[in-house]
């Protein structure tokens, strides 16, 4: 039988390695930052073209590559940053294990300049597929300058599953943000076809957060300090009242390193137990400081895992942290100017003798004499049957829930309200009541309301056919970069629906008008809570978008819970529902009414 082993090509194993290091154009740019900024540059320059698909630019002023390392920093393993496995346990770099560059060049068209201080002329460098194509001395300035082209030009299988500019540009700024939140000391720019995204000067850590997240963030940030033995972790925490339901900023970095950590996420959140409704999120930067061997950032090629040595202990001191920071805001006394009606308590003096309290009693009363109240009970007879009087003559209305009806047949979705009483209960705020031909109608007021107004918001957005509301004060909101490119996606989805925004630059936008019945809720979370879901939603299908913006708009105006009804309000409601094509469930799968048929409601008092 034949020998069928044999060994990859180089070319063929870097084609492999790529598909573990280089995903999308947020990998290339991830990887190539992180070298630069490994090099010592103090700015770094990045411009993307049709969101990396096209052209990736990365130029920094680190300290170069030499001839011979320009060469052979482009081979499998090839690296500056350890000489032994010892050297896993010491990391200072970002990077370590050799491959990027490799791989870059197995699923891409790359052109690299790079010169030393030292030198007068610098490299030049083609490679296209893992192969060398050119190579000659050029002028440069001192630094690195890579272009990336065509990426997976040789792989089309793989460029036909990238997504669409936008989210492979909002992918590309997650990735750049990760890296600018960390170093605040180094000076960024992003650009995307020749338009400015970011533009970030070198800061102290704080400014660096509000010039990456807007100048909102601010006055939302806590800060906090703390050195131990084991770790020394320093940051900030949003304070209780910045939570949010979706797309609360949170990071963790650990030594200069962004990471994943969920166990470290709930001691973060766990202080803000009661401070914050169920569900909501606040934003957090926290940057851990830890001794090189007693972390393993060795386990997964995009090192956003890492794995602590002493994980229970750090999590004790960062809940620990976090929870005072917390509790010194909360802390913070209030001057009270309201003192109207209040009694007026005396400032004591202990040369002063007050008068002992005095108190009045009756000697002659006994309590077993009935003669007064005998007395009153016959004075106040006649007032009693004046209050009856007539009632025995007049027609008593029938409230009945439960009216004499035959045996109820199976209720179907057409008739449940065939034969409903007109007379509704409202119960602690939060459930309908009637009384229907198949027994007793429970709904739930609210999810009966997110599916009416959902119903009609998803004809205004299909339509564009939303009634504008003018505000008097318009009101600004700021969006992130990823936010941005989303609202711009989406907003002839929000004019649809009746909202009116002006771009006001930098990111800011003017809300001049909101869809009419929706006064008196907080436009600027609302339409930021919309942009939010339509990112998770992401941007290829328009109808789900669509339902989305609906979705989120019905879930912000529909009636809360404790919400007192009127009958005549509760009718409305009832009737609306039920010119829905689904009457059952909201458009995320909850149950919005049940119904108790005369059997089951006679079986409970048997």
């Amino acid at each position: 039988m034949s020998d069928i082993i044999q060994l990859l090509p180089d070319s063929v194993a870097n084609q492999i390695a790529a598909g573990e290091v280089i995903q999308r154009p947020a990998s290339i740019i991830k990887e190539l930052v992180e070298n630069a900024v490994d090099a010592g540059a103090t700015r770094i320059d990045v411009n993307v073209v049709d969101a990396g698909k096209t052209q990736v630019q990365v130029i920094d002023n680190g300290r170069g590559m030499s001839e011979t390392d320009a060469r052979l920093a482009f081979e499998r393993h090839a690296t500056s940053k350890i000489r032994q496995a010892s050297d896993l346990f010491a990391l200072n770099t970002m990077g370590f294990r050799g491959e990027a560059l490799a791989s870059i060049a197995a699923v891409a068209q790359v052109e690299l300049k790079t010169r030393l201080a030292n030198e007068e002329i610098g490299t030049a460098l083609s490679i296209s597929g893992s192969q060398f194509t050119g190579q000659e001395p050029c002028a440069c300035p001192v630094g690195s300058n890579f272009v990336i082209e065509n990426l997976f030009f040789n792989i089309p299988a793989r460029r036909k599953f990238l997504k669409s500019n936008a989210t492979e540009l909002n992918h590309i700024i997650t990735a750049f943000e990760r890296i600018a939140l960390v170093y605040p000391d180094i000076t960024f720019t992003l650009r995307s076809n020749g338009t400015e995204v970011f533009n970030l000067p070198a800061v102290v850590l704080k400014q660096r957060i509000v010039d990456v997240f807007g100048k909102r963030i601010s006055q939302d940030l806590l800060s906090f300090n703390v050195e131990t033995s084991i770790c020394k972790v320093h940051g900030f925490v949003g304070k209780p009242e910045s939570s949010r339901k979706k797309g609360a900023h949170q990071y963790f970095f650990v030594n200069g390193r962004y990471m994943k950590h969920p166990y470290f996420n709930k001691a973060v959140m766990q202080p803000f137990e009661r401070l914050v409704p169920q569900g909501e999120q606040v934003p957090y930067f926290i940057y851990f400081e830890v001794n090189p061997e007693d972390i393993d950032v060795n386990i997964h090629p995009t090192k956003t895992e890492i794995k602590f040595e002493n994980e229970q202990a750090v999590w004790q001191i960062l809940s620990a942290s976090v929870r005072e920071a917390v509790g010194l805001f909360n802390d913070v006394p209030t001057i009270d100017f309201d003192t109207e009606g209040r009694p007026d308590i005396p400032v004591f003096n202990p040369n002063e003798s007050a008068p002992a309290p005095k108190v009045n009693y009756n000697p002659h009363y006994n309590p077993f004499d009935d003669t007064p109240q005998s007395a009153l009970q016959a004075k106040n007879s006649s007032r009693w049957d004046d209050l009856y009087a007539g009632l025995q003559t007049e027609e008593k209305p029938d409230l009945s829930l439960f009216p004499e009806t035959e045996t109820p047949s199976e209720p179907t979705a057409s008739g449940i309200i065939e034969d409903k009483s007109p007379a509704h209960y409202q119960y602690k705020g939060r459930y309908v009541m009637t009384a229907v031909k198949s027994g007793l109608m429970v709904i739930d007021q609210h999810r009966a309301h997110i599916r009416i107004l959902f119903e009609q918001y998803l004809r205004q957005v299909a339509q564009r056919s939303g009634t504008s509301q003018k505000v008097m004060f318009p009101e600004v909101v700021q969006f992130t970069a990823t936010e941005d490119l989303m609202a711009q996606k989406i907003m002839s989805d929000l004019e649809g629906l009746g909202f009116e925004l002006t771009d006001l630059g930098a990111r800011n936008y003017a809300v001049n008008a909101i869809p009419a019945g929706l006064e008196g809720i907080n436009p600027i979370e609302m339409i930021r809570d919309m942009v939010v879901t339509a990112m998770e939603k992401g941007v290829g299908l328009r109808d789900e978008i669509n339902e989305a913006l609906a979705l989120s708009l019905a879930r912000n105006a529909a009636l809360p819970y404790g919400q007192v009804l009127g009958n005549d309000e509760m009718e409305n409601l009832v009737n609306a529902l039920f010119a829905c094509p689904n009457v059952n469930y909201t458009p995320n799968g909850q149950k919005i009414l049940v119904i108790l048929s005369q059997d089951e409601l006679e079986q409970q008092f048997r």
